[in-house]
Parts: structure tokens; C-alpha cells; sequence
């Protein structure tokens, strides 16, 4: 009876360690392209293009000021910052493109919900994945969530 109860314990601990290990680290981008899927949602459930814009705008804006807390409050090595900082660069070039900002055209209103699907189209063909610790992606969660 001791020995099945010791070979158990050995198991639940062995998977508890298996699981806390895989859950040690997630990626950022997934993280964002959840958030930007709901966006696009509420773009195309809105009627109006003034919300719809303002809807976009606040997305674009939050996941840059989740980028830049992270990046003053992380822990990250030269290559996740770099990463972070060109994810970064593409949601603001996004967000100026919508607003015709940098040389850009401002997206007609009649264009939003098609803008909304290329944007998403564009986070979820990026080819870079950004891996950060859980309590960092925690963090991203907790700030898109406030902001």
C-alpha cells in the first residue's frame, strides 16, 4: 500500500512539474491577437465609422502602451526587446495609417471594417513570435484589461 502511494505522489508531482514548466513562458503575439480579434468584432458589430475609428484607435493604443510598460518594467534580453520594439513599430504604423498620419492616407470610412480584417490579417501573418515569461504575459493580460 506505501508503495503505491509513493509512486502517486511521484506521479502528480512529476505532471504539477510538467505543467508549471510548460506554463513558464507564452507568447506575446497570441496574447495580442486575441485582443485584436475582439476588436475587430466590435468594429464590424458598430455602425457608426466615427466609433468604429475610435474603436480601432484605442486598440492600436493600448497594445503600444502594453508594449512600452512592459518594456520599463521587464526583464528582457536584447532579442525580446528587439522584437517587442518592432511589434511595436508596426502597431503605431498601423494606428497611423488609420489616422493618415506619416504620410499615410487616412482609411476611409467605408474602408474601417475592411482595415479592422487586414490589420488582423497582418498581426496573425507576423512572422515573429515573441516568447515571455507568465508572470509577464499576466502582466500584458491585466494591462489590456485596465487600459
Amino acid at each position: 500500500m506505501k508503495t503505491i502511494y509513493v509512486i502517486t505522489s511521484f506521479l502528480i508531482i512529476m505532471l504539477g512539474n510538467q505543467s508549471i514548466s510548460a506554463a513558464q513562458s507564452t507568447n506575446l503575439s497570441e496574447t495580442f491577437k486575441k485582443h485584436f480579434n475582439e476588436t475587430v468584432q466590435q468594429v464590424h458589430e458598430t455602425e457608426h465609422a466615427d466609433e468604429k475609428r475610435m474603436i480601432l484607435n484605442a486598440s492600436f493604443s493600448k497594445m503600444v502602451e502594453a508594449i512600452e510598460i512592459i518594456e520599463t518594467r521587464a526583464n528582457l534580453s536584447d532579442e525580446e526587446r528587439t522584437r517587442l520594439s518592432s511589434f511595436k513599430n508596426d502597431l503605431s504604423e498601423k494606428q497611423n495609417e488609420l489616422n493618415g498620419l506619416d504620410g499615410f492616407e487616412q482609411v476611409e470610412d467605408a474602408d474601417l471594417d475592411e482595415f479592422s480584417n487586414f490589420s488582423q490579417d497582418y498581426l496573425e501573418q507576423a512572422s515573429r513570435t515573441i516568447t515571455l515569461s507568465l508572470t509577464t504575459a499576466l502582466l500584458i493580460v491585466i494591462i489590456l484589461l485596465l487600459l
